[in-house]
């Protein structure tokens, strides 16, 4: 079996290091006391893989969700703003860019969504053409999608492409 620390410190060296942390003195040790070990070539490694994979579970479930305390609280968006009529009940603004992948496919679920229901209204803006509303909103990635009350407030939003069951659950929270 392969030692965890080879260490390269001599017998004295190291006799004289434990009477000094016994005498509970301040000593600085020789560092490394321990060459080509497991800890110094793992750790970091390891350490880099659970920040990263952290990152990656957060990242992946907030991509989609909708979140409704992202609303700019007093700001009504209305049809001059848009550019169309808001929907009876609800609207669902999306913005995305002209090469987003996830983009088309959120335009293509949102649009198909909105057939059946006569009361929600499905308004596509292309971030890239208006950016001063981009940065009124707070918008930070696209696809970002706003769901809109009757009243034009903001009572959520999705940043990423959201699931079906999703949606459905927001437009029914939506009086």
């Amino acid at each position: 079996m392969e030692l965890l620390c080879k260490c390269v410190a001599t017998n004295q060296e190291q006799a004289e290091l434990r009477r000094l942390l016994l005498a509970n003195l301040s000593v600085t040790t020789p560092w490394p006391l321990c060459e080509n070990t497991l800890v110094k070539t793992y750790l970091p490694l390891a350490v880099v893989l659970v920040l990263a994979s952290a990152y990656g579970f957060w990242w992946k479930g907030t991509r989609g969700a909708i979140r409704s305390n992202k609303a700019i609280p007093g700001h009504r968006l209305s049809a001059a703003v848009l550019g169309e009529e808001l929907g009876s009940r609800a609207t669902m603004v999306q913005f995305s860019s002209a090469f987003c992948a996830p983009c088309r496919a959120t335009h293509s679920l949102l649009s198909q969504m909105v057939i059946p229901m006569e009361d929600v209204k499905h308004i596509h803006i292309d971030a890239e053409s208006h950016l001063e509303l981009v940065r009124t909103l707070d918008i930070r990635s696209t696809p970002t999608t706003l769901f809109i009350n009757k009243d034009g407030i903001e009572v959520g939003r999705a940043a990423g492409t959201p699931k079906r069951e999703q949606v459905l659950a927001a437009l029914a929270a939506i009086n």
